[in-house]
């Protein structure tokens, strides 16, 4: 425990040292930001409000650096993000904000529940949405250099945002990599699919819950979603066959889809032992702890899921917490 303090403290120090070496560099990289911030169009007002007094953050690098000491099986994942406690407080949110999600569901074409089940799954319904200050913290990543050219973009996105009058560069909070308000929309991301839905010229996903529902809504109908199909399923592999277990991860590792009938043809039922639903539904199977883990047969809105976060584990919490809503 001592050893571990002891290089925690010398990380920190190596960070600290290198940003009071590398001061004037971050001063004229600064100036060098501004003078491209003012030709893309950002006002001086914005830039002086935003970029005065700044200093890149060693925690946000230090962030940006930590490997995991460990991954989670899927069961301990599941476990973590959809307790019973979460699936119980989604239907209770459901319930207090119905109307109004099911009007936004009806405009954009998204079951109110997927936006409620990424909602919790993302801030705890709101609860925890970052306490970092979204600038400071950008332009710590883009100074630093591992991603610099991706973290430069967001900071020019998050400029516009704040240039554009949707929240001030003080009030803008979010992750240590930039992912903003109850939706965690990275900067780029509220520049595509953010929404004005209260109509009071601000998309704040932030504050607003309309506008916190209508962006994450916008985003998913943007992306392919389709309100006539769901995410997907839980199933049973047969004991023998092209869909056994033992021949599935083939399938798996070649994302093959197939429609729902030719899954039944080859033996795959739900969870409880059922018939697949008689929809011809095309569907892929997803194995997110390979062969001797859950089954699930995917649809295409699981691919609209992806694009929000590129992980099998959240994407079906996703599913899970939103059909717990059902």
């Amino acid at each position: 425990m001592g050893k571990f303090l002891t290089i925690v403290i010398l990380f920190w120090v190596s960070l600290a040292s290198a940003f009071a070496d590398n001061q004037q560099s971050f001063d004229d990289w600064l100036k060098d930001l501004r003078i491209e911030a003012l030709e893309k169009g950002i006002s001086p007002a914005t830039l002086d409000a935003a970029l005065t007094g700044i200093q890149p953050i060693p925690r946000v690098i230090e962030l940006d650096r930590k490997q995991p000491e460990f991954s989670l099986t899927f069961a301990q994942y599941l476990e973590r993000v959809v307790p019973v406690s979460r699936q119980n407080k989604a239907r209770d949110r459901y319930k207090t904000h119905q109307r109004l999600l099911e009007e936004i569901g009806t405009k954009y074409g998204v079951q109110p529940r997927f936006i409620v089940a990424l909602w919790g799954i993302e801030t705890d319904f709101g609860r925890v949405t970052g306490g970092f200050d979204v600038i400071p913290a950008l332009a710590s990543l883009a100074y630093d250099g591992r991603r610099s050219a991706f973290f430069r973009k967001e900071l020019f996105h998050a400029l516009t945002i704040i240039d554009e009058g949707h929240i001030a560069a003080e009030d803008m909070k979010g992750s240590w990599a930039g992912a903003m308000g109850q939706s965690q929309f990275m900067p780029s991301s509220f520049n595509r699919y953010a929404q004005d839905y209260d109509g009071d010229g601000r998309q704040d996903i932030w504050g607003t819950q309309a506008d916190v529902f209508a962006s994450a809504a916008n985003y998913l109908k943007r992306v392919g979603w389709r309100d006539d199909i769901t995410w997907g399923r839980l199933v049973q592999l047969p004991q023998s066959g092209e869909a056994s277990r033992a021949n599935a991860m083939a399938l798996h590792d070649n994302k093959t889809w197939k429609g729902l009938n030719d899954w039944a043809a080859l033996g795959v039922k739900t969870a409880d032992g059922s018939a697949l639903p008689g929809r011809n539904i095309q569907a892929r199977l997803v194995m997110p702890d390979g062969k001797d883990g859950p089954a699930y047969l995917a649809y295409k809105n699981f691919e609209a899921i992806l694009k929000w976060n590129r992980s099998n584990y959240f994407a079906i919490a996703v599913g899970t917490l939103s059909d717990s809503m059902r």
